[in-house]
């Protein structure tokens, strides 16, 4: 039985076990996918450990993705563009150290984003955000992307990150709706909206949407934000955050054992996972 896992700190909530064993159960793998809860202050030695135990990869979710990255011997292009590891592969010549948020998020949006430079806006400053313009400056290089954070200081990062293959421009928050209103990709990185908050949206007002905006809110806890509610209120075209959690385990999947992921098999199992979360939390 091979070992495969996720590191986080908590990773109770995650939708990602049910989602690789179901894949691993519908490919006849011998292998199991376990959550492991790890403080911040014993993630080197959960590293190690796991390496010690013969573990064939892991998945590595907040707080833990720069440190990841300091841990691995080797890093996949992917993984030093921004600087932070999800995904780890232990093998006799070392722990190899990719990202597949960048991937992850450019399949679950790239049907509807059209033309070769569309204007993006993106709230918030996180690694999240990071992972999403890494993705832009891949993808569609020459578009006009607009950073809405709190702090300048945290887009200042990014643009110094990026200043080689994308350009940035810092919108402050008190400006969202109105550089929104102008965009035609919106993506929403923050943790506003997600359980228990639900209540909460960093836009309130429709009438910022429009008929042939893309819209998408990352978090998929709940599946429809308050903030998708607006944005579909106004007109959008809404993708939501569930497709950014199947693909990054999908291109894990494949990293790890080189052969297709049953990508039906793993959207069936998130699915099924955030609906009995839903029915849970009513």
């Amino acid at each position: 039985m091979r070992l495969f896992g996720l590191l986080g700190y908590p990773v109770g909530h995650s939708a990602s076990p049910a989602m690789m064993n179901a894949a691993f159960q519908a490919d006849g793998e011998a292998a199991v996918y376990v959550p492991f809860a790890v403080d911040p202050e014993h993630i080197r030695e959960a590293f190690t450990g796991l390496a010690a135990l013969g573990a064939v990869g892991v998945n590595v979710t907040v707080p833990h993705k720069v440190a990841a990255f300091d841990w691995t011997d080797v890093h996949t292009p992917e993984a030093q563009r921004i600087g932070a590891v999800n995904t780890i592969r232990f093998s006799t010549e070392g722990a190899i150290g990719h990202n597949t948020d960048v991937s992850g998020w450019w399949r679950s949006i790239e049907q509807q984003v059209t033309g070769t430079s569309p204007s993006f806006a993106v709230i918030g400053a996180g690694g999240a955000a990071m992972a999403i313009l890494a993705a832009i400056a891949t993808h569609r290089k020459d578009s006009v992307v607009r950073v809405i954070a709190r702090r300048e200081a945290a887009v200042a990062q990014l643009q110094e990150r990026f200043e080689a293959s994308l350009s940035i421009e810092y919108r402050p928050w008190e400006k969202r709706h109105e550089v929104v209103s102008e965009s035609d990709v919106i993506v929403q990185t923050t943790p506003i909206g997600m359980w228990p908050n639900t209540a909460d949206s960093p836009i309130e007002d429709p009438s910022v949407f429009q008929k042939g905006m893309v819209v998408q809110d990352i978090v998929y806890r709940p599946r429809e934000t308050r903030f998708a509610k607006v944005a579909k209120a106004g007109g959008a075209k809404v993708v939501d955050g569930a497709g950014m959690l199947v693909y990054q385990g999908v291109d894990a999947y494949e990293w790890w054992l080189d052969h297709a992921a049953p990508v039906d098999v793993m959207f069936q199992a998130v699915n099924a996972h955030l609906q009995q979360e839903q029915l849970d939390h009513e």
